[in-house]
């Protein structure tokens, strides 16, 4: 495998993303944007994922955006946006094939949902979240984002939904990407109950539930995503690799 970092997708210092390319072409890609609150959080964190999921045929493509206090909303998801907007235009000088995934960890799962379920974000690239292979969001927080709220000087535990909150925009579209959710049973506080509420609006909505999964992981908030497994493999990566080779 091979790994080319700092790639610019856009002018600032933190708009920059990893790739982790297998030897061979035509690979299935995945663009992951990691978690950390929206006001921390590297790249470099999925280097383990990253190399796991290439090794196994699979490339991988890890997301930098600017984060609070400099940056302020809506800043972080329109450079998630440019970043998958980016990587799909120049998917093939890598050597990827069509199959394009997009996923998240916590902060990093609020924005892969705001992509999927807001399509203003990727409109401008003339991209459709419906055609995207597949989301994979891990444990993001699907009301507005709590420091969203802080910055709005809103106490950080309301539960609000509206259009900076993923929830907001379920029921909008007509169609919907395949995806998978991920999420702890020890998570962190409320985050099991919104994921919940997320599948359970998806099925009011009557979307295809047999293109619709959860994936329940025994322990804290995320812990799988760069706490090494006993054998020394990444459980994400496991997870990544299952639900794109499925």
């Amino acid at each position: 495998m091979k790994r080319i970092t700092d790639v610019a997708y856009g002018t600032h210092p933190r708009q920059k993303l990893d790739w982790y390319l297998p030897d061979s072409t035509g690979f299935p890609l995945m663009v992951y944007i990691h978690g950390g609150g929206l006001e921390g959080g590297r790249k470099e964190e999925m280097t383990a994922a990253g190399t796991q999921l290439a090794e196994a045929g699979i490339g991988f493509v890890s997301v930098e955006y600017r984060l609070y206090p400099d940056a302020k909303y809506p800043e972080f998801i329109e450079d998630a946006a440019q970043a998958v907007a980016w990587v799909t235009a120049h998917r093939a000088e890598y050597g990827a094939g069509e199959a394009l995934y997009v996923g998240g960890s916590s902060a990093g799962g609020y924005l892969s949902m705001m992509l999927c379920f807001d399509p203003q974000w990727l409109a401008p690239y003339g991209i459709d979240p419906a055609d995207i292979t597949g989301w994979i969001h891990d444990a993001g927080q699907p009301t507005t984002h709590f420091n969203v709220l802080r910055e709005r000087g809103v106490d950080t535990r309301r539960l609000i939904v509206d259009e900076a909150a993923p929830l907001y925009h379920i029921g909008t579209a007509e169609r919907l990407a395949p995806m998978l959710f991920i999420v702890s049973d020890n998570d962190m506080e409320n985050r099991w109950e919104q994921t919940m509420l997320v599948l359970s609006t998806l099925k009011h909505f009557r979307y295809d539930e047999s293109r619709i999964q959860l994936k329940v992981m025994h322990g804290s908030h995320c812990h799988y995503v760069v706490i090494p497994k006993e054998d020394g493999s990444n459980a994400f990566a496991d997870i990544v690799q299952e639900y794109i080779t499925k």
